[in-house]
């Protein structure tokens, strides 16, 4: 932090990736309001599989409802609060699959501790292509201790998938309570009340989902991405620029 601080203090504009995670900074004193300028992510993700196709090729059931979780498998993101999550959500669907695509150094403590739960938890090891991956959900599930500005829920959102989120960093920017998905505590119960209504609403899940593609696309674009850097830039070079 004290590097952090000393650098900031030498720069003449800093970028933070959502409005959380400015103020967090600024909490931690590294940098001024002024220097500050806010750019989401800008995501690029695009598939042509189909739900179907998309389980076929990772070898989950056709006709399961799927939660996905994609991250890495280490001590910040949570794991074993998404299995209690989800041990808690089965119990209003009985049906439904956790698939667990990434790797970390919990791979195999987590395995361990999804063993009473058989198949209904897949663990799906490091995927070169999220694309062909988050098709296969109906919903996404994040339940870290702590994020940034989390891009899987803006490549999620972007595919139309609707996701549920601890309520950590900025992920409140990228999933609109009650629009987009839920925004939860990090108590397993609640995620578990989430995650199951939009596993029993297949209507509701449906309308989030919608609502969720047309907001990612609209903030978290590429396009947006590089229109915001030229500005800030733009910003900067004008402020230096000789006066008349």
């Amino acid at each position: 932090v004290l590097i952090e601080r000393f650098l900031a203090s030498r720069t003449t504009a800093l970028a933070a990736v959502g409005t959380q995670v400015r103020d967090d900074l600024l909490a931690a004193r590294i940098g001024k309001p002024g220097q500050y300028t806010v750019v989401p992510p800008g995501v690029l993700i695009e598939t042509s599989l189909s739900k179907t196709e998309a389980r076929q090729r990772l070898g989950l059931p056709l006709d399961a409802p799927i939660v996905l979780f994609v991250g890495r498998l280490t001590q910040i993101k949570r794991p074993d609060r998404l299995l209690e999550a989800f041990r808690v959500a089965r119990q209003n669907v009985p049906d439904a699959v956790l698939a667990l695509a990434g790797e970390g150094d919990l791979v195999e403590h987590t395995k361990s501790q999804a063993r009473d739960l058989g198949d209904n938890v897949r663990f799906l090891g490091w995927q070169s292509d999220l694309g062909a991956v988050y098709p296969a959900a109906d919903v996404v599930v994040l339940t870290s201790d702590n994020e940034g500005m989390p891009v899987t829920l803006i490549e999620a959102q972007m595919l139309g998938i609707p996701c549920v989120t601890t309520d950590v960093g900025s992920a409140r920017e990228v999933v609109i309570n009650g629009e987009t998905g839920f925004v939860t505590s990090k108590d397993p119960s609640d995620i578990a009340r989430a995650v199951s209504r939009l596993l029993s609403d297949e209507s509701l899940a449906s309308q989030y989902g919608a609502s969720a593609k047309v907001h990612a696309e609209r903030n978290f674009g590429a396009r947006r991405l590089v229109n915001d850097y030229a500005n800030m830039y733009r910003g900067l070079i004008d402020e230096r620029a000789p006066k008349a």
